[in-house]
């Protein structure tokens, strides 16, 4: 066995829910800047040509990030790297990051070119109702936007690389630079350019927060993966490991990630604002994914996949990780996806509702964000699951199931947003709304077969249905105490009404949830007490 190196050894002594919780601060500040930078985008382009323009251009750059960043980089090469840390095996480790580095900024090279030349044709692919100016002003964006993106997957090595060192904060703080990139162009030429112009700039800015991302992450991966040397090689085992799982794991996140193009691409269908909406609505409801699902999930997924010792005492020790993880992430997804339903508008009006964005856009973000919560717990969950088949250095079982759904999310996304609106009398632009619900329903499948397929490997896991009636009986609770304050304070302005409706909902949610002894609260409660403390 390789002797281990000074000053690289991963961190210890760092509980589950500690580390998730500084993934969900990182997420957190993150999603905060992208809120704003949503503000400030749709005040100044609201849901007009130029903004479906840009969201649909914008979705390059998020489907590479989250495709390699979230889904193929980490589930092929958190779990090699991190077991080999776990073994003591620091130079061989040190090895098999510098050639993923080597390999990955030679496919990234390679995507950035393949991806400028053919965007026109990328450009029908993902928005076949945009023609004359509008699709001219996507391919613009997008060619501007791929560079950009090629930054953001060598960001993802970045995260690996410190996720398995427990180093959690600093690569989801990132992403704030790159939104505030966007902002600061959006503010400088928002005043003095016309929509079109505007977007392109707003471009630019992303291609210059890329680059920051990128650039901050560095430090600390030289300070704790000693210095990795970028190295074109597959002679390593752990590099081969890497490889063999990384095509089922970026077809299984592809998969994934087309659903969610499946939506926008069927928004292009229906009519001018559709996409830009769905846009807004989707930064919402992914917030509470990010901030709770994928928080416990990142956390989980290097612990797991470091887990030794017999098949049994493996498959009980990941049955403990995965209950309570399932736990915390229901604690906090319960109550958002009841919120999204009884007071979406209010979240949307407080973000969003400014300048050219209107109260009857407020509305019409509020019926696709609800639509969304049809899958919001399904979702999330998936995502525990997914982190546990990566750590048992299984790729394939997603790969299936994600299939499955997209298959499911094509077929009900078609019915649900184009021919079930003209059934029961509504206008075609509520088609949106049926996208998100019919998403949902597709999740709920996937989730009942990845469980399925997961308590058959390891023994049963799940989250109790009592506990689960508990949870949703506080969320409805506080839904109506929600609705009661509204009535008294609907002629407020958005935000201070929001603050205090929501500071309401959560309140009662809590308070209701600890009466039902819900034992999540008392976690909650103790860290918000300690940071008190600590501020004070």
């Amino acid at each position: 066995m390789t002797a281990p190196d000074p000053g690289v050894s991963p961190r210890p002594g760092r509980t589950s829910g500690a580390s998730a919780f500084l993934v969900g601060a990182g997420i957190l500040l993150s999603r905060l800047a992208g809120l704003i930078r949503q503000r400030v985008f749709s005040h100044y382009l609201g849901i007009s040509d130029a903004a479906d323009a840009y969201t649909v251009a914008f979705r390059i750059p998020n489907f590479l990030q989250n495709l390699f960043g979230e889904g193929a980089l980490s589930a092929s090469f958190i779990p090699v790297y991190a077991g080999l840390l776990a073994q003591g095996r620091r130079d061989e480790a040190r090895r098999v990051a510098g050639a993923v580095a080597g390999l990955l900024g030679l496919l990234v090279g390679g995507l950035v070119l393949v991806g400028v030349l053919a965007t026109p044709l990328l450009i029908d692919l993902i928005a076949p109702g945009f023609s004359g100016a509008k699709r001219e002003l996507s391919i613009t964006l997008v060619r501007i936007f791929f560079p950009g993106a090629g930054l953001l997957v060598l960001s993802a090595w970045c995260l690996g690389v410190l996720n398995s060192h427990r180093s959690f904060l600093l690569p989801y703080a990132a992403p704030v630079l790159w939104n505030a990139a966007i902002i600061g162009a959006l503010v400088w030429q928002g005043n003095r350019l016309e929509p079109g112009p505007l977007a392109i700039a707003a471009a630019w800015g992303a291609i210059v927060g890329s680059g920051l991302q990128f650039l901050i992450q560095l430090p600390a991966v030289w300070r704790l993966a000693g210095r990795p040397r970028p190295e074109l090689t597959m002679d390593l085992p752990g590099v081969r490991t890497v490889l063999a799982n990384f095509l089922p794991a970026f077809v299984g996140r592809g998969v994934v990630q087309i659903s969610a193009y499946v939506d926008s691409i069927i928004a292009t269908l229906l009519p001018s604002g559709a996409a830009a909406a769905l846009g807004s609505a989707q930064m919402l409801y992914t917030l509470p994914v990010s901030l709770f699902g994928m928080s416990v999930s990142a956390a989980e997924l290097p612990a797991m996949a470091g887990t030794v010792g017999t098949g049994p005492e493996v498959a009980a020790h990941l049955r403990k990780r995965l209950d309570e993880g399932l736990r915390r992430i229901a604690f906090f997804i319960v109550p958002s996806a009841a919120a999204f339903v009884a007071l979406g508008g209010v979240i949307a009006s407080a973000l969003f509702q400014t300048g050219k964005f209107t109260a009857a856009d407020s509305d019409y973000v509020w019926g696709i964000l609800a639509g969304s919560a049809v899958g919001l717990l399904a979702g999330t969950l998936g995502r525990l699951y997914t982190s546990a088949c990566y750590a048992l250095r299984d790729t394939r079982t997603p790969l299936r199931f994600a299939l499955i759904r997209v298959a499911l999310t094509v077929l009900l996304g078609l019915l649900f947003a184009l021919w079930v609106p003209a059934l029961v009398g509504l206008e075609d632009r509520w088609g949106a709304a049926g996208l998100t619900a019919s998403a949902g329903m597709a999740g709920w499948v996937e989730f009942y077969l990845l469980r399925r397929s997961m308590n058959a490997r390891i023994g049963s896991t799940g989250i109790p249905m009592p506990h689960l009636v508990r949870l949703w009986t506080a969320a409805i609770l506080a839904a109506g105490a929600g609705w009661g304050l509204l009535a008294a304070v609907r002629g407020f302005h958005p935000v201070p009404r929001a603050v205090l409706v929501l500071s309401a909902y959560a309140a009662v949610y809590l308070a209701v949830a600890s009466v039902l002894k819900v034992e999540e609260v008392r976690d909650v409660t103790g860290r918000l007490r300690r940071a008190v403390r600590r501020g004070s």
